[in-house]
């Protein structure tokens, strides 16, 4: 028995919810910060592009999880430090939808 079954069969018997599971509904208000700036970068990268995601001024702990979310719908790599996001690969247009959809101001 693996952990799908157990799972199921908790929300069968009314123990658990869908909902407790289900990803978290976006949000259409806009977050209180300015407009985020996204960018495409090669340099020091040995030609491979990067996005980068400038202007957050929420605390460090809120940038890396964006940061986390942001990698775990792109299935792309990347990393958080300094209050900026950069995101591996050529992914910008996607980068701003999702942020968008996250309640971001995006320029």
């Amino acid at each position: 028995m693996d952990w799908k079954d157990i799972l199921s069969r908790k929300i069968e018997s009314g123990e658990l919810t869908r909902e407790e599971f289900a990803e978290p509904v976006s949000s259409t208000e806009e977050k209180d910060t300015g407009p985020l700036s996204v960018s495409t970068d090669r340099k020091g990268r040995k030609g491979k592009t990067a996005v980068i995601v400038e202007g957050f001024t929420a605390s460090d702990a809120e940038v890396a999880q964006v940061a986390a979310w942001l990698k775990t719908r792109l299935g792309t790599g990347g990393s958080c430090r300094g209050g900026e996001i950069l995101i591996q690969g050529d992914v910008a247009d996607k980068v701003k939808v999702l942020l968008r959809e996250r309640g971001y101001k995006v320029k």
